[in-house]
């Protein structure tokens, strides 16, 4: 593991076997004043999580022995809720839904620009610092016969209960608090991950296709509309 910078910025391992990637990773996360360690497989990493006071990972796909996308499952399966950004040489839709799938928080594909790269870490951050809602008042949205518990983060569709992940239950959220309103990719992108990472970016369309498989598949009425080269809505006909 490489030496940690003294300062007292949030704390960021970086994983990757690429020893060249991982030291310039290191010292660009240390120059924007956050604290950086640097492990070169998924064990180590899994390693580092469990025992220090972990803020955010950055994790390679493509790593020997324990990969990124096994270590994030891992982790997920654990429990363990930091923010996970992927990094990976492979950019096809299906490998940006494989990271996703996994439990990751957002996906890169490299060769990336070092800006990008820290915007993203940024707003991964802030989604830590906004607090919770108090669960003690729970607001229940209803749209047609699907339900949403906000206190409790619960939803159903026809009476069956639908286990959604933590961006899943915010985007499906913020869709139904918006019903009939047709919210714009960009607006999306900063409600949800306080970030606008422009329209090439492939996350939100991952997303929304998470929640139509879970939310409309099977249903004789579609919830969830997109709105050619705007974004989308949540429509009750």
């Amino acid at each position: 593991m490489s030496s940690t910078n003294p300062s007292v910025g949030p704390r960021i391992v970086v994983a990757d076997d690429d020893r060249a990637i991982r030291e310039s990773l290191v010292r660009l996360l240390e120059l924007e004043g956050y604290q950086a360690d640097g492990v070169d497989n998924g064990a180590a990493a899994l390693e580092a999580v469990r025992t220090r006071e972990v803020d955010l990972l950055i994790l390679d796909v493509m790593m020997p022995g324990v990969d990124g996308l096994s270590t994030c499952r891992v982790l997920r399966s654990e429990g363990v809720p930091i923010p996970i950004l992927m990094l990976t040489a492979r950019s096809q839709t299906s490998d940006r839904v494989a990271g996703l799938d996994a439990g990751a928080d957002d996906y890169l594909a490299k060769p990336f620009d070092p800006a990008e790269l820290l915007a993203r870490v940024r707003a991964l951050l802030r989604r830590l610092q906004i607090p919770a809602a108090p669960a003690t008042k729970s607001q229940v949205i209803e749209v047609a016969d699907l339900r949403l518990d906000q206190g409790a983060r619960r939803c159903w569709r026809g009476g069956t209960e639908i286990p959604l992940t933590r961006i899943e239950f915010d985007l499906l959220e913020l869709l139904m608090t918006n019903e009939g309103i047709v919210l714009s990719r960009s607006l999306i992108y900063e409600r949800i991950w306080s970030y606008d990472f422009g329209p090439d970016s492939k996350n939100l369309a991952v997303y929304i296709s998470y929640l139509r498989r879970k939310i409309d598949d099977g249903n004789p009425e579609p919830l969830i509309q997109t709105v050619r080269g705007v974004g989308y809505v949540l429509r009750h006909e």
